[in-house]
């Protein structure tokens, strides 16, 4: 009997999250890099002024965590707070050059995993597969109302 016939989607799904993380963290480490400080440095990247608590989600990690990543992230040098441009009191984290380089290497190396778990794929099961995680993710994810 195959895995697919025997375990259940849920476990599957887990199991394939627990590779992508464990092979992220691994082509990550000798940039200084774990995934959630990976997933921060992204997200800074692609949002600039998003805030901590939304970084906490996006990285889901708890607030607390997220504020020892950030803190780590600042004393390495890749990320620096800013005054935000129309309110002067607040203050905003931004990355610096070298945070730049770090996430840009490091997007490379997560590109790399990511075409190496879906190389037996076609586009079409990419798309499928895309599709059928963010359906199941809305399904039990707490409704906005």
């Amino acid at each position: 009997m195959s895995s697919m016939e025997s375990d259940p989607l849920g476990y599957l799904i887990k199991r394939a999250q627990a590779a992508l993380r464990h092979a992220m963290d691994a082509a990550l480490s000798p940039l200084g890099l774990s995934t959630p400080r990976y997933a921060a440095l992204l997200a800074l990247r692609n949002d600039p002024g998003v805030s901590n608590a939304e970084l906490a989600r996006r990285c889901f990690v708890a607030p607390q965590t997220m504020h020892r990543i950030l803190a780590e992230l600042e004393s390495d040098g890749l990320v620096e707070r800013r005054p935000h441009p129309s309110h002067g009191r607040i203050l905003q984290l931004a990355l610096t050059p070298l945070g730049v380089r770090a996430v840009d290497a490091a997007e490379r190396r997560v590109d790399a995993i990511e075409a190496r778990m879906l190389a037996g794929l076609s586009a079409a099961q990419v798309v499928s597969a895309a599709a059928v995680l963010e359906r199941c993710a809305v399904a039990l994810e707490p409704s906005a109302g």
